[in-house]
């Protein structure tokens, strides 16, 4: 009984530790979100977009009134005037002065109201730009996940292929024997083995490549048994080639975040054209300012020989007989500053310009770049059909070349090139598939579908 409990404990520890060690597989959709939430690019636009709402924050600061506040002390030693009684004496005073002042902005040529406007666009922009980073690494990661999936099905093509040719050096040493084929095409098959072998390692190797690319997209930093599920449902699931180029353009150019940051830029452009020609105009500005002055030490003098000491006012006293208070308004009119204002004028109405001819360039470039998506979808979709039908005809080649082969009809050197063109069709089948998985990723990304469903 000891013995079956001590087996039974064993397997359960062995069960344990091999699902321990099993690798997690990750699916598309938690690659692009692990990617989102550790990319560097992405933390480095999320500080722009914080340090945007700081803007903000600045720009609201300017329709509040500046208060300050200041106070000072000082020792007076020797013959000084009394800054309280304006008395000249010899004498060690301690003077101490404070006060308070407030300062709002009347008017200001407009200049806050559209600083603050701008500043809201500024983060919108920032809000955009962030957005833009996201939806580019999430077709990065798709592009690099779908990599490791044609990698993964061509190695599977590469080792069924080894056990073919396995095979078929079995099948051939037993002919030679037999004598229904010379020796030199045994020595033929075994090389075609050692091809086989060598095309498996090197598709080993390129998998790892492309899982390594994958992990390092992700910031993975232990990536040493990182692997990819195996999706073969990836398809057209939304019919995007059903629909017109136009259809796709007329959606992207609403959906599309780089036409949103280049409006947003251009509206920015146009409010500092506002806040620039804003410095022409006349400033007005509060103020108010109350102080008081306090001398809180006995004076000594001397009077005909005598030293004669003189209390100071109390402190209190001091306090609110020193009192005075200031207000009252400033107007400032600009009438030359070299030129400055103007030029800072002019300098926004270029930049402005500038923005309006990147908003058509993007609009220019976005209608190309769905063309061309939409041009590059529907040739994948009719090279992947094509590979299809050439690998049905591949197959049907290579199975005929087999029965030849078998009864002494066809030599190894073109039942090799058989077999050869066979696996080339069978790599081409999985190439063409996924490069066209990834267009249709492409097509539906301008049409405003993202990536991953939320």
């Amino acid at each position: 009984m000891k013995s079956i409990k001590t087996i039974g404990l064993l397997l359960g520890l062995l069960s344990v530790f091999s699902m321990q060690g099993q690798t997690k597989q990750w699916t598309l959709e938690e690659c692009v979100k692990y990617a989102i939430d550790h990319n560097i690019s992405i933390k480095l636009s999320d500080l722009d977009t914080q340090s945007a709402e700081i803007n903000k924050k600045d720009a609201f600061g300017n329709f509040l009134p500046s208060v300050n506040a200041n106070a000072s002390h000082s020792w007076n030693v020797g013959l000084n005037v009394n800054p309280v009684t304006n008395i000249a004496a010899t004498s060690t005073t301690q003077y101490s002065s404070m006060g308070a002042g407030v300062g709002v902005d009347i008017y200001k040529g407009l200049q806050n109201q559209n600083t603050m406007r701008k500043q809201k666009l500024a983060l919108i922009a920032s809000q955009y730009q962030l957005t833009k980073m996201q939806e580019d690494v999430a077709l990065n990661v798709a592009n690099a996940f779908l990599q490791v999936l044609f990698n993964k099905q061509n190695l599977k093509v590469q080792q069924e292929q080894l056990a073919i040719n396995q095979k078929q050096y079995e099948r051939s040493d037993e002919m030679v024997k037999a004598g229904s084929i010379p020796r030199g095409d045994l020595l033929d098959v075994k090389a075609t083995v050692a091809t086989s072998q060598q095309n498996v390692i090197n598709a080993e190797n390129t998998l790892l490549i492309s899982k390594l690319s994958l992990a390092q997209l992700l910031q993975l930093k232990e990536f040493a048994n990182f692997d990819v599920v195996d999706e073969n449902t990836l398809q057209d699931e939304n019919n995007i080639l059903e629909k017109t180029p136009m259809d796709v353009y007329a959606r992207a150019k609403e959906t599309r975040t780089e036409l949103k940051i280049a409006q947003t830029n251009l509206e920015i452009a146009e409010k500092n054209v506002k806040i620039a020609r804003g410095a022409f105009q006349p400033t007005l500005q509060g103020f108010y300012n109350i102080n008081t002055r306090i001398s809180y030490a006995d004076q000594i003098s001397i009077e005909n020989g005598t030293v004669v000491s003189s209390p100071a006012p109390p402190f209190w006293n001091q306090f609110a007989d020193n009192k005075g208070q200031a207000f009252g308004f400033q107007l400032s009119i600009p009438v030359l500053n070299g030129f400055s204002v103007r030029n800072n004028v002019e300098r926004t109405k270029v930049d402005l310009e500038r923005s309006k001819i990147d908003l058509e360039q993007k609009e220019l470039d976005l209608q190309r770049n769905v063309y061309t998506a939409f041009t590059d979808a529907k040739g994948a979709l009719k090279a992947h059909e094509s590979a299809i039908v050439a690998l049905e005809a591949r197959q049907e080649a290579f199975n005929y070349a087999t029965e030849k082969y078998e009864v002494g009809l066809m030599n190894s050197f073109d039942f090799n090139q058989a077999q050869t063109l066979f696996t080339n069709a069978q790599s081409e089948v999985l190439r063409t598939k996924y490069d066209y998985i990834f267009k249709i990723k492409i097509l539906e990304f301008y049409f405003g579908i993202p990536i991953i469903q939320n």
